[in-house]
């Protein structure tokens, strides 16, 4: 209700609000010390004092529920397999139960159907499951043959395959509790892409292959290069906008496109003597640092000379 500028819902209930008295005060400290004499003048009788011994001393670590719980609940694997004209390849994925993921993928150097390597898949993803010692596991497969021949509800005709389920079913008996469960494509999307990937690509066998690993990028790739640019020419990124807000002037060698979107991003600017300020939605103005300030303001922040960040409901508490 302090903003600088209210829209919408929020001036509504200011302006409901201003015909009632209303006095914003904040939550006193409740000293300990007061605590502390309520509680020795209503002391239990029956009080018995607390016995500090450990009698355990040589105990090394100590399980809580939540970890004995933990190691109850189901791991779960996604497989799938690819064949095609370059190849064949496998994908799995093993999910802990904290939500972790362990990809890996191989590729098959032999010559399979689609079916042959859905169990590869299958059969590869189920003793790395073995190997970490996991007694509870769900398996998941976009392969509908492949699912319904596991649980028993389809035939096994192709004498192919005939080998592959009798293996499956028998690494089945190492863990206390397995289950197969059929999954649209759609939501096995990184097995389906290890597989692929793994089928398509060409490895040289003497080649050490490093591990790929893929990062979330939430800012375009140009916005960290404006430091770069900045020492180039001397100018800040809001250079061309703030040229245009105060004298009009359009940068040189601008195309009509380059002039009409200048244009628009301009319109979120607003120019208060030599700074130059963005507006919000809010109406909230949010002055444009060059890449110098903003990395000291950066600093300043992570060093914690501007304090704790914390809400209003966290100060009011």
């Amino acid at each position: 209700m302090e903003a600088t500028a209210l829209n919408g819902r929020m001036a509504r209930w200011q302006i409901l609000l201003s015909e009632f008295d209303i006095v914003y005060v904040n939550q006193k400290v409740v000293k300990g010390s007061a605590i502390a004499d309520f509680l020795a003048s209503r002391a239990s009788e029956d009080y018995e004092p607390l016995n500090f011994d450990f009698p355990n001393e040589d105990l090394m670590c100590v399980a809580t529920t939540e970890e004995g719980a933990l190691e109850e609940l189901p791991w779960k694997l996604n497989f799938d397999g690819a064949s095609n004209a370059m190849g064949n390849g496998i994908g799995v994925v093993l999910v802990s139960p904290n939500g972790d993921h362990y990809p890996f993928t191989s590729k098959l150097d032999f010559d399979c159907t689609n079916n042959m390597a859905e169990y590869e898949a299958c059969i590869i993803g189920i003793r790395a499951a073995i190997e970490c010692k996991i007694k509870v596991l769900e398996v998941y497969g976009d392969s509908a043959l492949v699912i319904y021949q596991l649980k028993g509800e389809w035939e096994t005709r192709d004498p192919k395959l005939i080998d592959y389920r009798k293996l499956v079913l028998e690494l089945a008996k190492g863990f206390d509790d397995i289950t197969f469960c059929y999954l649209p494509r759609d939501e096995n999307q990184m097995a389906d892409a290890l597989a692929t990937l793994a089928s398509m690509i060409k490895v040289n066998k003497q080649e050490d292959v490093k591990p790929i690993r893929m990062r979330i990028y939430e800012i375009l790739a140009h916005c960290y290069n404006i430091e770069e640019d900045e020492e180039k020419d001397d100018h800040p990124w809001y250079h061309d906008i703030l040229q245009y807000v105060k004298n009009r002037e359009y940068p040189d060698q601008a195309s009509e496109n380059d002039k009409r979107t200048l244009r628009r991003l301009a319109i979120d600017y607003v120019l208060d003597g030599d700074i130059l300020y963005k507006r919000r939605k809010d109406q909230v103005l949010l002055r444009c640092v060059d890449a110098v300030e903003a990395k000291k303001i950066l600093e300043e922040v992570h060093e914690g000379v501007c304090g704790t960040h914390a809400n209003g409901f966290t100060m009011a508490r």
